[in-house]
């Protein structure tokens, strides 16, 4: 097979849907995956290739690389998108879902990157593209589970692009902004319940209301800006160590660098809690 071979994650809805589209159109032999199957019939039709891949399940994802590998012998890009957003305060969150969000934010990243590297490592070539966030760079209240596997993913991909380059293997982070998935639902959902009844209640309704607002056309980005973005990042020759992208992302990342925590922190707060 000589066209170029890309396996998407988190292909099921949102950024992981459109990248997969957008990367079939651009003329690579796409493999979309993601838990929920039935959900990719639309991009089956389209000519992407798709099949159920659970990252928290270890056997899902080596069968899942193999069944790439046998089918085209080759994976070129690897897009990392599958994740979600867990909120509440940390006293509230019960650990066991702080961990499951670092298996699916992180580890399963994590050990797909594994599984990719040693194909990509024979051929000396190959593309990781990392979705991170630009809260991989700043912080909310009631967020800390979520920002940390973002910034986790941040340091991960930055160690690994170093480490993978003398192989002639590019490792880049996309940052995106607030976008109009069924993420911001989930997350506010999760907020919302974690927080019923509790110390942090009040605190919930005034961050959910903020986060609300990226649902909105001020605010938010539509997920085709990011996949576009991410087309992009996987046909250019040289491509940068990370994208920020969408509404405000490089101003939010811009400020994060520039401001001391003291002032950052006062934006935050006035932000989410006002």
């Amino acid at each position: 097979m000589s066209r170029r071979v890309a396996l998407v994650t988190g292909g099921s809805s949102g950024i992981g849907e459109q990248t997969a589209l957008g990367l079939h159109k651009a003329g690579f032999e796409v493999y979309a995956v993601a838990r929920r199957f039935e959900r990719m019939a639309a991009l089956q039709a389209t000519g992407v290739h798709t099949f159920t891949m659970d990252v928290t399940d270890d056997a899902s994802m080596v069968a899942g690389v193999e069944r790439v590998i046998s089918e085209t012998g080759r994976i070129d890009v690897l897009v990392n998108n599958a994740g979600y957003g867990s909120y509440g305060a940390v006293e509230d969150v019960p650990i066991d879902e702080a961990r499951r969000q670092f298996e699916v934010n992180v580890f399963g990243l994590a050990r797909l990157c594994q599984l990719v590297t040693p194909h990509m490592r024979e051929r000396e070539s190959g593309r990781i593209i990392n979705i991170s966030s630009i809260g991989g760079k700043f912080y909310e209240p009631l967020g800390a589970w979520y920002h940390a596997t973002k910034f986790a993913v941040e340091g991960f991909s930055d160690s690994l692009r170093v480490e993978l380059r003398p192989f002639g293997i590019d490792v880049v982070l996309i940052e995106p902004g607030p976008i109009k998935t069924e993420w911001n639902t989930i997350s506010r959902e999760s907020l919302t319940e974690t927080s019923r009844g509790g110390a942090y209640e009040e605190m919930a309704g005034k961050v959910f209301a903020t986060m609300e607002r990226g649902d909105g056309t001020l605010f938010g980005s539509s997920p085709r800006i990011v996949a576009k973005k991410i087309v992009k990042t996987a046909l250019v020759n040289t491509p940068r160590a990370r994208y920020p992208v969408g509404k405000g992302a490089g101003t939010i990342m811009r400020a994060r660098k520039l401001l001391p925590d003291v002032a950052f922190d006062a934006i935050v707060s006035r932000m989410y809690l006002k």
